[in-house]
């Protein structure tokens, strides 16, 4: 299904951050296999800040918003990699851009709003002039797992790492033909 033709993507606004962090926490905490709130708490504290989150160098955390102006969905991404911000080595990629906590609202998902979301960064990046895409996902987010193949994206373990007993694996989409590279 495709999202709604009065879906629109931009920047989220301070007044909306309390409300989307509610929002990814809900998102999260309610994926199967995906560790609760209280099993890896300063996670989820992570989540519920958006406003530390857009405060960050390079990241813009962008919204979906529907008819209605309703808060759909979001997307962190980050221009630069330095300021990727997970475990692994994914802040030593070089020419990159990176996407994180992909999260649309329960009520909306399997709509395309994450598809959307998705490839409004790549849109981004290309635009910027980077050689790649950079994400991570779990196996708990299968879903978003197959839509990230499906937009081409490949497994980069070169970036897995672990966040508590969580497998988080990386994945990577070239822009330009290349090869993103992690400089570990």
């Amino acid at each position: 299904m495709t999202p709604s033709a009065s879906l629109t993507i931009r920047p989220a606004r301070a007044d909306e951050y309390e409300r989307l962090g509610k929002l990814l926490v809900k998102a999260y905490a309610t994926l199967p296999g995906m560790p609760q709130p209280d099993e890896q708490p300063d996670y989820y504290v992570m989540l519920a800040d958006v406003a530390g989150r857009a405060a960050r160098p390079s990241l813009t955390v962008f919204v979906a918003t529907g008819e209605q102006g309703d808060l759909l969905g979001s997307i962190d991404f980050i221009a630069d990699m330095r300021h990727y911000g997970s475990g692994g080595a994914a802040s030593t990629v070089t020419d990159a851009a990176g996407v994180r906590l992909l999260a649309v609202d329960n009520a909306f998902r399997g709509q395309g709003t994450g598809r959307a979301l998705a490839q409004f960064c790549i849109e981004r990046a290309r635009a910027l002039g980077k050689a790649g895409v950079v994400l991570h996902t779990t196996k708990a987010m299968q879903a978003a797992w197959a839509m990230y193949e499906g937009l081409g994206f490949v497994r980069f373990p070169e970036i897995d790492f672990r966040q508590g007993n969580l497998e988080v694996f990386g994945f990577r989409l070239n822009l330009d033909g290349g090869a993103a590279t992690a400089s570990i």
